[in-house]
């Protein structure tokens, strides 16, 4: 499996331009290019001071690395393409980075983040899988390890029967920022 890690910055020169950034790279992680989106809506608005982005999917390098429902395999279907919760786990990691690429395109500099105020997540799930909140540590856990305690955030896991792209996870936030 690809890790977050394997991302493509958007600015390929190297050195990160934010504190946030320096974080990321600490963590051995770069903020990619911001996914186009795949019907019509844009990745993030702002609001005030507020940011909300669009539901982000785990694009590595501008592609889905994996497809299908999370699963532990010891129930449920089997005819379908199953994802470890584990990997989902990490997969949610990568939107919730996908996320802050599409909160830098609005407001241009993490730095003016001042809290990640509430993430969404959503995990195309086996009906028997009821581990959604574990998979979205994934992204809460991240955004905890970039921003600290402005990162602690409130939150909702919801399980569903599918995603756009047949991704297995999907993750959106509304970060405050000044």
């Amino acid at each position: 499996m690809t890790t977050p890690a394997e991302t493509t910055s958007a600015a390929e020169s190297g050195a990160p331009t934010s504190a946030v950034e320096q974080r990321l790279a600490e963590l051995g992680l770069t903020l990619p290019e911001v996914a186009a989106p795949v019907a019509a809506y844009v990745p993030a608005v702002v609001s005030g001071s507020y940011v909300y982005t669009s539901g982000q999917l785990p694009f590595i390098n501008g592609k889905l690395e994996a497809t299908g429902k999370v699963s532990t395999g010891e129930l449920g279907t089997s005819d379908e393409p199953t994802v470890d919760p584990e990997d989902a786990k990490r997969y949610a990691a990568v939107c919730a980075i996908n996320a802050l690429a599409a909160v830098k395109s609005v407001i241009g500099d993490l730095d003016r983040v001042t809290r990640i105020v509430k993430v969404v997540g959503f995990v195309s799930s086996d009906p028997t899988f009821t581990g959604q909140p574990g998979v979205i540590n994934g992204a809460s856990e991240l955004l905890g390890q970039v921003f600290g305690d402005a990162g602690i955030h409130a939150r909702s896991a919801v399980g569903v029967a599918v995603l756009p792209l047949d991704s297995p996870v999907e993750v959106e936030l509304i970060a405050e920022f000044s």
